[in-house]
Formats: C-alpha cells, structure tokens, sequence
C-alpha cells in the first residue's frame, strides 16, 4: 500500500481517543516545525509525523506502520546527527510531548518518558537534592543518549547513563507494550542497554539518582594556542591526580565573533570553589584569555556548553578514544591540521574538536559482556563535532572527520582493530558513528549475541534505523 493521505486519515481515526497528533506536510508550520532537527543536515520531509503521548498510542503507530509496510523511524530528542530519527517519505514516532519526569524521593529513583530532554531530568531531580548521570548538554534527548551509552560529569562516580537504568519500558516490533530490567525480560534489557533504537521504542527510562544537594565547580578556561604544550603537560596528569570527582574536556575550536583558533578546556569538580581551583590551578597559573569558572547548582552545569552547541547549521559527530600520556607535538599537529581544515572554510569555523577526558574507573569495572555497549576499556573518548552550511562539503567533511579520528586514535594508543576489541573495549563510542559502520565495530564481541536477539523480538527488522544488526533489509512499500 502507499503511504497516502487517506491511510494516514484511518491511523488518526484509531488514535482519536489520545491526545497525539498525526500531521502531514498540508498542515502547514505545525508540520515544518516536527521535522526540524539540531543538523540540518539531518532534516528530511516525512510523509507523516505522529506526536505520540503514551505507550498505548506508540503501540497503535507502531501496529499501522507494520501492516501497511509503512517505513519509519522514532524520534525522541532530534539531536542525532547520523540521520536516525529523520526519513524521507516515510512517518516518524515522535516522542518530544511525552517529557514527564517523576521523583521517587524514597527510593532516590527517577522515571523519565521517552521524549524528555536532560534538562527536564536535571531541574526536576535538583527538587529532591538528587541528580542523574546525564551528558554535558542538556538539549540532547535522554533516549538517544541512554539507548548508546551515556558519558557525563558524574560518571567518573557513577558509571555511564546506561549503568544506572534500573527499568525501560518498551513497544516492541509486535506492538506489545513490555517492561525490561535484570528481573523482566533481563535479555531484552542486556540489549537495550546499547543497542536500545533497534530493538523497539522505549516509553519510558527508571533511572537511580545520586544525591547532589550541593553545587558544583565548573566552567570554561580558554587559552590561545600557543599554550597548548602546558596544557597538554596538565592533561597528562590528570589519569593520576582525579578522584572521580572531576572532568576535564580538552577542545580545539574558533569560536565567534573572532573565529580565530583558541584551546578550549571545560572543567569540573564536583565539590567546593577552593577544591576545584586547587586541583586545576597549573591550569590557572598559565594565564587563560578567558575564565568563565565558578560555582553553579548541578542542574545549571549541562547547560554550560550549549552555547556552542545550538541548533541550526549542518553537524557531524565522529568517534574514536585516545590513552594518556599524550605527546604535545603529536597533539599540536592535531590541533594543525584540525583548524587548519574547519578554517578552510567561513561556515567550518564553529567545529570543534574534543578530547573527552572522563574518569573510566567505575565504568570498566562492568564488563564488556554485562549489556550491549561495548565501549568499556582503559581509554577516552575522542570526538570531532563538524559543522557547516553548504550541503556539497557533506562528503568531504565526513572523509575528513573519519580519518583524522582514525589515524589519531591509533597515534594515542587505541588501535580499533579485532584484536583490541576482542580484549578490550571497542575504542568507538556508539552514539558518535553512522549507522553505516558494521556492528561488529561498535559492539565487537556482543555483536553475535544482539544479531540473534534482533531475530528474536524484532525478526522483521521494523527497527532499521540503528547501527545495522542484520544484513537482511525488510522490504517496504512506499
């Protein structure tokens, strides 16, 4: 059947008794606003967009969608830059009315729809002096960034996102609405945990918080390049000297209004001014052009960066993981060539590259094996964020960002090849690739194991939007 009109009348008959919303492209702003994505790179004209409010109205969607042969994907934050929640011609899920975040003060356990954003998690944990293990952006999707993983500022405490989801609530493939924990469906949950867009669309998230009733130390020092050797000095430290209560992120970029190249550290104590200063004051001793620290509630710090990562414009996010110590002439040639590239251009100039230093300790002490994600090793996480404007540098900034982080990952000590992966983790963070890259180098030895719990709960291959578990398309009509 084709995806028409008048198909989609029927679809809003069976969800007349909800408060979703089904709009096509005749409905004018209301439409072109649901197709809008933090990349516009990503933005694509679906045939249909269908704002679901509950479980029941996803388990409706997704019945439709199968019995007409409708191809479609979820959407839950929009800020995937690899394309996943946007189609052409097809409908979207869309879980962004769907944002409640309920407080069990109790049990210090926080449960989240499926369509919140971080900072609802954020602003509504800090209510009961709680926190979750969010990112470091508080715009990003809680889904997308669960579902693969989830590094944050309380990580190096706490383990990633996806180590402290205690419950997921999940429509499968069969429209069949399920709860999945260690207790219920432990291996629809092992896959979730990671590979969580293939295998249905999760409703809900039950977090375990943290109490954090005091702020926080954080904020931005930016130095000019010129002191990128110390920098890089301080940085080698750090594996040594951290408790877990810090994080250093180390960036390249050329921000506005000058766009001119600066070295761009964001830092983080979780504990007093004068602690925080002290840990990171050889930082502070190098005469940063620009000091942005202070002390800040903890539901203020996910915003600190979103400055820089707005929307608008065409973005890419790309992977890789690095080891220290670094070498400043290896970091240097780094920086060179990056700037040198994303200066190339006038709309280049806000790419940043970031060198994610997050305390591993509690997060390797859960192996590879214990869930889907696989990025579990004595190593960082290396990231590029590119973004553009003109649609023919698609291609070459994408060739650009693949291979510099190839090539730098391997020069610091991560060599993403089979024998790594076997032994240790990937040295590829899941949610920083495209859909393109084979399994079995996001989730190495797991791969088996999900290809056959893919068969299992969703043998039709309906969820085809994640990284690809099956080589076996379904067929669609459009």
């Amino acid at each position: 059947m084709g995806s028409t009109p008048h198909m989609y009348a029927r679809l809003k008959s069976q969800l007349a008794s909800s408060n979703a919303e089904v709009l096509l492209p005749s409905d004018g702003d209301k439409y072109e606003e649901s197709i809008k994505r933090w990349s516009e790179h990503c933005e694509k004209r679906a045939s249909c967009v269908v704002k679901i409010t509950s479980a029941v109205d996803a388990s409706t969607t997704v019945k439709f969608v199968k019995e007409n042969k409708i191809p479609f994907v979820v959407r839950g934050g929009g800020h995937s830059t690899s394309g996943s929640a946007s189609i052409d011609g097809g409908l979207i899920i869309d879980l962004s009315l769907m944002r409640g975040v309920a407080v069990d003060a109790a049990k210090k356990t926080i449960k989240v729809e499926g369509g919140a954003l971080w900072v609802d998690v954020d602003v509504e944990a800090a209510k009961y002096g709680l926190a979750a293990v969010g990112g470091t952006v508080n715009h990003t999707g809680v889904g997308g960034l669960t579902l693969g993983g989830g590094y944050g500022y309380l990580s190096g405490k706490y383990g990633l996102t996806v180590d402290n989801l205690l419950e997921v609530e999940v429509v499968l493939a069969s429209g069949e609405q399920v709860v999945a924990s260690e207790t219920s469906n432990a291996d629809l949950f092992w896959a979730i945990r990671g590979a969580g867009q293939n295998f249905g669309v999760v409703t809900s998230f039950t977090f375990q918080g943290h109490p954090q009733p005091n702020p926080v130390f954080a904020g931005a020092l930016i130095f000019m390049p010129d002191k990128l050797p110390q920098v890089v000095d301080f940085l080698n430290t750090f594996h040594a000297t951290n408790d877990g209560n810090q994080v250093m992120l180390l960036g390249f970029t050329c921000p506005p209004p000058a766009n001119a190249p600066v070295i761009l550290t964001q830092l983080f104590h979780n504990g007093t001014h004068e602690e925080g200063h002290a840990f990171f004051k050889p930082l502070f001793d190098l005469g940063p052009v620009a000091n942005l620290t202070s002390m800040m509630p903890y539901e203020k710090l996910n915003a600190c960066m979103n400055e820089g990562q707005g929307f608008g414009g065409r973005k890419m996010f790309g992977g890789g993981a690095y080891k220290l110590p670094l070498a400043p002439p290896f970091i240097q040639a780094l920086f060179d060539e990056f700037i040198g590239f994303s200066t190339s251009q006038p709309d280049m100039t806000e790419s940043i590259m970031l060198f994610e230093t997050i305390p591993y300790k509690e997060v390797v002490k859960v192996p590879n094996e214990e869930m889907a994600f696989s990025n579990r090793g004595e190593y960082y996480n290396l990231a590029t964020m590119m973004k553009w404007v003109d649609p023919a540098l698609d291609s070459r900034v994408r060739d650009f960002s693949r291979s510099l982080l190839k090539r730098a990952s391997q020069a610091a000590g991560v060599q993403q090849d089979e024998a790594v992966r076997s032994a240790e983790g990937v040295g590829v963070y899941g949610n920083y690739v495209n859909p393109d890259v084979p399994a079995s180098e996001v989730y190495g030895r797991n791969a088996k194991k999900l290809a056959e719990l893919k068969q299992k709960f969703d043998p039709d291959n309906l969820f085809d939007r994640g990284t690809r578990l099956v080589t076996r398309p379904v067929v669609v009509v459009n």
